[in-house]
C-alpha cells in the first residue's frame, strides 16, 4: 500500500526530515487515483501509484532533488498541498483527475505557483468518449501537459523538469 503523504530524500539514507535547502518535485494526484491498477484497467492500465512513485524516484537518482508524492480525494487537501509547494518547489507534476473539470479552487491555487507545473493525464483525455473529459480547466495555467502516455507520463514530466531547470539557465 502506498503512503499517501511522504517525502523521499535521495542520498539521505538514515536521515529523517528534509536536508537543509533541498528542493522537491511535488507529484500530486487527485480523486480516485488511489485505485489506480484496479479501476478501469482497460483505460488506465494495471500499474499502481506505488509503481508511479518508483518510476519518479528512478528519474531523480543521482540528483539532489527530493520527491514529495501524494494522493487525495479531497479538493481542500490538494489546495493546501499546492499552497505548500507554490514558492519553494523545484516543480510540480499534477494529475488533477476529476478536479480537471470543475476544481476551481485547485485552479486558483495552481495559478499562484511560482515553479513549473506539468499536468499529467494517464489516458488521452481528448480521445475519451465523454466530451467533457477533454476540457481540463487546469491546462491554461500549467507549463506543459502529458496526456495519453499512460503512467509513463509522470516519469517523463519529472525528466522534463530536471532537464529544463531554470536555476541552471545562463
Amino acid at each position: 500500500m502506498i503512503l499517501q503523504d511522504r517525502e523521499v530524500h535521495p542520498g539521505a539514507m538514515g536521515r529523517t526530515g528534509p536536508i537543509m535547502g533541498q528542493r522537491f518535485i511535488h507529484v500530486l494526484n487527485g480523486p480516485n487515483l488511489d485505485l489506480l491498477g484496479v479501476r478501469a484497467p482497460a483505460i488506465y492500465g494495471s500499474a499502481t501509484l506505488a509503481d508511479v512513485e518508483a518510476a519518479c524516484l528512478r528519474e531523480l537518482e543521482g540528483t539532489d532533488i527530493g520527491l514529495t508524492f501524494r494522493q487525495t480525494n479531497a479538493e481542500h487537501e490538494m489546495v493546501g498541498w499546492l499552497h505548500e509547494a507554490r514558492a519553494g518547489a523545484f516543480g510540480i507534476v499534477i494529475n488533477p483527475a476529476a478536479f480537471s473539470y470543475a476544481g476551481y479552487p485547485v485552479l486558483d491555487a495552481l495559478k499562484m505557483c511560482d515553479c513549473p507545473v506539468i499536468e499529467v493525464h494517464i489516458s488521452n483525455i481528448h480521445r475519451r468518449e465523454e466530451e467533457w473529459r477533454s476540457r481540463s480547466i487546469m491546462t491554461r495555467s500549467v507549463t506543459g501537459i502529458m496526456s495519453g502516455l499512460g503512467v509513463d507520463g509522470y516519469a517523463l514530466a519529472v525528466r522534463h523538469l530536471l532537464r529544463n531547470d531554470r536555476s541552471n539557465a545562463a
